[in-house]
């Protein structure tokens, strides 16, 4: 069975709140270490076969798919996750201006306030980063007001153009 098969079949298996609970803390432990780690030594490329990665880790190799599958919109080329075994050998390369943004997005701020973060990107690079993702979150309205020029160019106020029709 793939890992990513396996992975998923784990997230969703049926258990207690508590049973959940205590599986996604052991999750984001492993996940948390797995990032200072990275952060801590700049890496932003990391090779080797999914076992060798798991090892180094100190991770199970379900729950390393997991985090690929997490990090893997932040990396310059996804990694296919269907397909991955434990002697598929994959090249993560990091970009971590997105990953910062993409943390933000899963409201992960067990990750994106770690103090790791200082040596990677500059407090002015975060504030942007936060400042884009904050934009991205707002939403427009598309409504005409009343006392607006009608959108279909008549020059007329709407009230007194198409609100009327």
């Amino acid at each position: 069975m793939e890992l990513h098969k396996k992975w998923k079949e784990l997230v969703d298996l049926k258990r207690s709140k508590e049973e959940n609970d205590a599986f996604w803390k052991g999750y984001i432990l492993k996940e948390t270490s797995v990032y200072e780690i990275i952060l801590e030594n700049k890496r932003d490329i990391i090779t080797g076969s999914v076992s060798e990665i798991s090892k180094e880790f100190d991770m199970e190799l379900e729950f390393l798919v997991g985090f690929i599958d997490g990090i893997n919109t932040s990396l310059k080329s996804e990694i296919d996750l269907e397909n991955l075994s434990e002697n598929t050998e994959i090249n993560m390369e990091i970009d971590f201006e997105k990953l910062y943004y993409n943390m933000l997005k899963a409201k992960a701020d067990w990750l994106y306030n770690l103090e790791q973060w200082d040596d990677i990107l500059t407090k002015g690079e975060r504030s942007k980063i936060k400042k884009e993702y904050s934009i991205s979150q707002m939403v427009v309205s598309n409504k005409v007001g009343r006392n607006e020029d009608c959108p279909c160019g008549s020059g007329k106020k709407y009230k007194k153009c198409c609100l009327n029709s």
